[in-house]
């Protein structure tokens, strides 16, 4: 049973307690990421994470990090498109403990300047880590693509130049106008009572900060086509198609389209272009749903002599799934496919934390277990095929990251 309370300054908490296991997650979720960028402050959401851990008024960086070793639990955060989540897992005995240390770094992280500097260095690395990992810089062009100049194509982790000019002053200042408490949500899983809400409100129930601007900034999907040369092994290609946003009433559909088309060992692209063919090590497709878009992703590393085979077997694996349409089989496999991995994820605390945190930021609502399933069970085959034929058309987008940054020859002409 989730419990739902706002406090008096706009901040939501959400409480799931499950008392069949002994430990507890808490997220703390606000409502920002690249997506609220600037140009010139693109990469400012995944710094300012990375320096939440860099130390408080009371405690240092290595104070942090040993708080929740000193107890088995664990810390850790992440930045989005769309939003940041700093989040703990622990034994329910020291549930108060972790929430006082989360509270602790978004409250009181110092930006000290010279932690400041060794971070920037951090983030460098990853960046040329990142750069370093072609199937990865090729999902980034691919969101450039189809995105242009709007914030959802800016890369997450910034650039080395917007990355330059951070201080703890347009950190402080990002936070009092992003921060916002109507713009935060506390998700808590695990074993605790309702009583931890009110735990919750002493420390974030009361605090002020900006006021946060909803800008209508609607992204349009574009049809481009972006190459990058770069000395690697493979082609790294990925196609790009315009999908659903987070909450359409179709998104299940979609969830399974995606299933049948790429999403597991046994869908089309894994087996026509890997088992049947050689073509590729990883090949795979994947659904991004944003606040008002949405992209479906096709992936293929191959050989680039072969590039031209992979990118014609994937287009013939469409065709044939819009001119023949999913199976009855592959439609009811994936359902119980789809209800295997949601019950599964319920023995996790931290699935239920980060679902309920997302759900609340994203669409504000709650689905209960028996809703979730029947909606799934509602798909069928017919609505699955028109969205086939939907989605699939020749308005898409292409990213390559390869040796020679040549397109396949059928783009080319076309």
């Amino acid at each position: 049973m989730i419990k739902k309370y706002t406090c008096q300054n706009g901040v939501r908490i959400v409480l799931e307690h499950i008392p069949t296991v002994r430990s507890v997650a808490i997220g703390v979720w606000i409502g920002t990421g690249s997506r609220n960028e600037l140009p010139e402050s693109n990469g400012i959401s995944h710094f300012l994470e990375h320096m939440f851990f860099k130390g408080t008024k009371t405690r240092t960086a290595r104070e942090i990090a040993e708080s929740f070793d000193s107890i088995g639990g664990q810390v850790n955060a992440f930045t989005s498109k769309e939003y940041t989540c700093y989040y703990a897992k622990v034994l329910d005995t020291h549930a108060d403990f972790a929430l006082e240390v989360l509270s602790d770094m978004f409250f009181h992280s110092t930006f000290d300047e010279e932690e400041l500097k060794k971070e920037k260095n951090v983030v460098y690395e990853e960046i040329k880590m990142y750069e370093d990992t072609p199937d990865d810089i090729v999902h980034d062009l691919l969101g450039r693509a189809i995105y242009g100049t709007h914030p959802l194509g800016y890369p997450i982790l910034g650039t080395e130049d917007t990355l330059a000019t951070f201080t703890g002053e347009t950190l402080k200042q990002y936070m009092h106008d992003l921060y916002t408490p109507e713009n935060v949500v506390i998700s808590i899983a695990g074993n605790v009572s309702e009583a931890f809400i009110k735990e919750v409100e002493k420390y974030f129930g009361s605090y002020e900060a900006g006021t946060t601007l909803k800008t209508e900034n609607i992204p349009v999907f574009q049809t481009n086509q972006i190459t990058r040369k770069k000395e690697t092994e493979q082609a790294h290609l990925c196609l790009g198609y315009e999908g659903l946003k987070v909450g359409h009433e179709d998104i299940y559909s979609l969830i399974v389209l995606n299933n049948v088309l790429g999403g597991s060992m046994s869908s089309r692209l894994f087996q026509e272009v890997r088992e049947q063919r050689g073509l590729a090590y990883s090949v795979f497709s994947y659904h991004s749903a944003y606040q008002d878009s949405g992209i479906l992703t096709i992936y293929g590393g191959t050989g680039a002599k072969q590039l031209d085979l992979l990118f014609d077997t994937i287009q013939e694996t469409l065709e044939k799934l819009k001119k023949e349409g999913i199976t009855e089989k592959e439609l009811i496999n994936c359902k119980e496919q789809l209800k295997g991995s949601l019950m599964l994820s319920l023995e996790s605390t931290n699935s239920r934390m980060s679902r309920n945190g997302k759900n609340e930021l994203m669409i504000k609502r709650h689905r209960s277990l028996d809703e979730i399933v029947n909606q799934i069970d509602q798909v069928t085959r017919d609505g699955v095929d028109r969205l086939a034929n939907t989605i699939f058309t020749d308005q898409y987008s292409v990213a390559l990251v390869s040796p020679d940054g040549e397109l396949p020859s059928r783009l080319k002409t076309s």
